[in-house]
């Protein structure tokens, strides 16, 4: 019971041996500073890998991810640094902060149906789906400024598209904003996940689609929903990343999607779907944000990063399938 118990916490345990492990190698690894750079860091990911959670365990997958993430950022870097022309009336309109983060959030929801439609309506396989949609969302990002980036997003003070820089840089309580974004999700997702019909249908659907379907759950409803929350989660990252540098650039969430597919599945949720939790996502986190920390501050090299990031993922996946088959095994009497 001890053993099984064990093994199902093993990302809560990798994540103690690593703080341990870099606190003893690196003197520097505990300190107040660098911790608050690692959860912002953490609070990245964190948050994308949320809504990937959603997605994994309804059975799906979703890379496009990323490049919600730099479509978003551009969007708010478009409306902030040249308005939104209107050509026909001969006027370029200035939006407040507020209104340009829910334009640019609206634009991560619009993709993360796109998603949906073609799963769910149009039996697009989940990959191929969001592969395209990866690389569309990217091609946008591109043209909204022909590759070029969106500099200096202070806004103007007579224009009233101030305030930008706070959401990836301020600080409240002491405590970055960031880092406060990224519990707020974690609340919300854990709650939405294991407390509402909604979670309980999620899991369903990704436990057995066929009979969740036979049960009354409207699994078509659920697909598009669970894509539209991991959009809207992927372009929250675009704005504290372009908050954050006060720039937006085209290419930014390159790659992200393997890191939060890699937090989730660190964190116990089943690739097949049905099992796992928001919590276990964001311990996952934790340990890919701590390891890579961890390096830097030893000075290994980044080729080798990558190489331990990539041997860490394939032994969880290993670890994952090893409990499935513990689980399946027949008890002996």
């Amino acid at each position: 019971m001890a053993g099984a118990l064990l093994f199902r916490l093993r990302a809560l345990v990798a994540l103690v041996v690593l703080l341990i492990v870099f606190s003893i190698l690196s003197p520097a690894f505990l300190t107040a500073g660098n911790l608050t750079i690692l959860l912002k860091h953490v609070a990245i990911n964190a948050i994308m890998a949320v809504g990937m959670t959603f997605v994994i365990l309804s059975g799906g997958i979703d890379l496009s991810v990323g490049s919600v993430a730099g479509l978003a950022g551009m969007i708010a870097g478009g409306l902030i640094d040249r308005g939104l022309v209107l050509p026909v009336f001969g006027v370029v309109v200035y939006f407040q902060i507020w209104l340009v983060i829910a334009i640019a959030l609206a634009g991560g929801a619009v993709v993360g149906t796109i998603n949906g439609l073609l799963i769910s309506r149009l039996s697009v396989a989940p990959f191929i789906a969001t592969l395209g949609t990866m690389y569309a969302g990217r091609g946008v990002a591109l043209l909204l400024s022909s590759g070029a980036t969106f500099p200096n997003l202070l806004g103007r003070p007579d224009l009233r598209n101030t305030g930008f820089p706070f959401l990836g840089s301020g600080t409240v309580l002491g405590v970055p904003f960031p880092i406060w974004l990224m519990l707020l999700f974690a609340v919300a997702g854990a709650f939405l996940a294991a407390r509402t019909p909604f979670g309980r249908h999620v899991y369903a659907v990704g436990g057995n689609e066929r009979a969740a379907q036979l049960s009354g759950v409207r699994v078509k409803r659920i697909q598009l929903q669970v894509y539209v929350i991991s959009g809207v989660c992927s372009a929250v990252v675009g704005l504290i990343i372009a908050s954050q540098l006060a720039s937006a650039h085209p290419a930014t969430g390159q790659s992200f999607e393997l890191n939060a597919i890699a937090a989730v599945v660190l964190g116990g949720t089943s690739l097949m779907g049905g099992r796992g939790s928001i919590g276990g996502t964001i311990i996952g986190a934790l340990v890919i944000g701590a390891l890579a920390d961890g390096l830097v501050l030893l000075g290994v090299s980044e080729f080798w990063q990558i190489v331990i990031k990539g041997i860490v993922i394939i032994v969880a996946v290993v670890l994952d399938q090893l409990q499935q088959r513990l689980q399946w095994q027949p008890s002996r009497p």
